[in-house]
């Protein structure tokens, strides 16, 4: 029997509706390594089968496969991941599940309803449902040496458990807004951010297989400008510098941790601006990034 629609209020239907739509495009990741088999979830976002996942559930995968809650199965082949920001773009070589829609992390506001769809503790299609409790987080992530800041990271206090990352993370119209990468603790999920520099990150896994950046050796998140520097210089943010790898480029430079960044490649306009020519400008010029810092220490 058809349950009654008219008896379920807002919230209900909004996740059973978010729930219906993608709960066939979310696979349960079946993953093999040298070290023995693991598991995560993965989000369908092309109708050939490009997929994306955590990078940290495929890393050193030597094969796997996706299953749906369709029961449809898939090996698939790794196109590309990139560690520093926790993604990998996977092709499913049995292509057939429905694409998911992406979404814009940048619109999403605190309070707001996102629901969580993935196979936690090997539980296939399982859905929960939470708010966005906090935006703009960070956390870091590593390949090797390099490090940098996972930025503007979504805190989310809908149940996620492991094997829920790669999974999505949508809001109320069934847009992925976020890719779950990590448990935090009890009622504290965090989740990738599906935004502009994402897309550009999945555009050149999906192209080259690998993503080029500057390497500078810092790790920054956005910072809060002092009220008389902000109105001079007409910008109310930086980059705090909270790592700087002893012998890098930027420590070679004459950047220290807990400097702030206000410009970066000659462009001026705050953290974000200044965020983008560090990670993903290969042909990024540190030598000006020392005098923007120290100008800034020398007037706080």
């Amino acid at each position: 029997m058809e349950p009654d629609t008219d008896a379920l209020d807002a919230y209900s239907r909004a996740v059973t509706s978010v729930a219906a739509a993608l709960l066939p495009c979310v696979a349960s990741l079946t993953v093999r390594t040298r070290r023995g088999s693991g598991a995560g979830s993965a989000v369908v976002f092309t109708a050939d089968g490009l997929t994306l996942t955590s990078a940290h559930v495929v890393e050193d995968a030597t094969g796997g496969t996706a299953e749906f809650t369709s029961g449809e199965q898939s090996t698939f082949d790794i196109v590309g991941a990139d560690p520093l920001a926790d993604l990998a773009v996977l092709r499913l070589r049995e292509a057939g599940a429905p694409a998911a829609t992406l979404g814009d992390a940048d619109t999403l506001r605190i309070g707001q309803l996102v629901i969580a769809v993935g196979n936690p503790l090997g539980l296939a299609g399982s859905v929960t449902a939470g708010v966005v409790s906090a935006l703009g987080r960070s956390i870091p992530a590593r390949d090797g040496r390099r490090v940098r800041l996972i930025d503007d990271v979504i805190q989310t206090d809908a149940a996620l458990n492991p094997g829920n990352s790669g999974g999505a993370l949508a809001d109320s119209a069934g847009r992925v807004v976020g890719i779950n990468t990590a448990v935090a603790g009890f009622g504290l999920g965090l989740a990738v951010p599906i935004n502009s520099t994402t897309r550009q990150i999945m555009s050149e896994l999906v192209s080259t297989g690998r993503v080029r950046r500057a390497y500078l050796g810092i790790a920054g998140t956005p910072a809060p400008l002092p009220p008389p520097l902000a109105a001079r210089l007409g910008q109310r943010r930086g980059l705090r510098l909270v790592e700087v790898v002893p012998g890098g480029p930027a420590a070679a430079a004459g950047l220290f941790l807990g400097d702030i960044l206000i410009a970066a490649g000659g462009k001026e306009g705050g953290a974000k601006i200044v965020k983008k020519a560090l990670e993903l400008n290969p042909r990024f010029d540190p030598t000006g990034a020392p005098e923007a810092a120290k100008l800034l220490e020398s007037m706080k």
